[in-house]
This record gives C-alpha cells, sequence and structure tokens, in this order.
C-alpha cells in the first residue's frame, strides 16, 4: 500500500520543517517522488544503509511492523503524538516527534528517515498506524 501527501500536506511540512536541517533531505525526496512516502523510505534508507537482497519481504512493511512494537506500546512517545495533534502548527512538537523516533527505536534511522515515518504516522494515524500493522501480522 503506498502512502502519498498531497502538495499542500508537503508545502505545510516544508514551512514547520523549515529550520530543521535533518529534514531537510527527507522533503526534497519527498517532493521529487510526488509526495510518495514509501519511495521515498527506500530511496533514504538504501542511500544510508545500502541495498540488500530481503526477498518478496517489503523493507517498508518490515520497518513498520517493528516500529509498531516500539511505538505503540511507549506512552512518551503516544503522549507527544496527542500534544502534536492538538497543535500541528507547532514546528518543536513536530521536530521533536522526529528526534524521538530517531532515538527510540534502535534501527539504523538518521533524521530523515525518521521524518518520513513521522509524516506516515501523522497521515494515517497513530492508534490507525497501531491497529492497521498489528492486523497485518496476526495472520
Amino acid at each position: 500500500m503506498n502512502t502519498q501527501l498531497n502538495s499542500t500536506e508537503i508545502n505545510q511540512v516544508q514551512q514547520l520543517l523549515n529550520d530543521y536541517e535533518p529534514a531537510q533531505k527527507a522533503l526534497a525526496t519527498l517532493v521529487q517522488n510526488n509526495g510518495n512516502l514509501n519511495t521515498t523510505f527506500d530511496e533514504l534508507w538504501t542511500e544510508k544503509v545500502g541495498r540488500d537482497s530481503y526477498g518478496n519481504q517489503s523493507l517498508w512493511e518490515t520497518t513498520l511492523t517493528v516500529l509498531r512494537q516500539e511505538l505503540c506500546s511507549n506512552d512518551g512517545f503516544r503522549a507527544q503524538f496527542q500534544e502534536y495533534s492538538r497543535n500541528p502548527a507547532s514546528a518543536p512538537l513536530l521536530t521533536g516527534l522526529i528526534i524521538s523516533l530517531t532515538t527510540l527505536t534502535g534501527l539504523p534511522l538518521d533524521p530523515a528517515i525518521s521524518t518520513v515515518i513521522v509524516l506516515y504516522i501523522l497521515k494515517v494515524g497513530l492508534n490507525i498506524f497501531c491497529e492497521y500493522t498489528k492486523a497485518e501480522n496476526s495472520d
């Protein structure tokens, strides 16, 4: 499933993260990919970590599954997410979500990759993210 941000959503995020240098690469790559979060993630991940053969399993989906285990049970991240949801015009709160994701997971995430993942979670909502990825794994 590909998730995309439209041009209005991208412009809003660019304005919010204008002063957050680590997000600029993610935003530029997102624009190049017409807002496609999955493709943007793949490009940033390949640049950072390299591309190995993972068989038929999507690296994006696998990463989201691992993140669900970390984030959905983390009360601190949930509280930060809810605080940002109440004040979506706050650049410091959005930056804080990106930094939290980068440091919480233990995955090789840099802020650019974390930016893409946070934008995905914001797009679908944290509760839907937690339930959707859990439902896919329960087969």
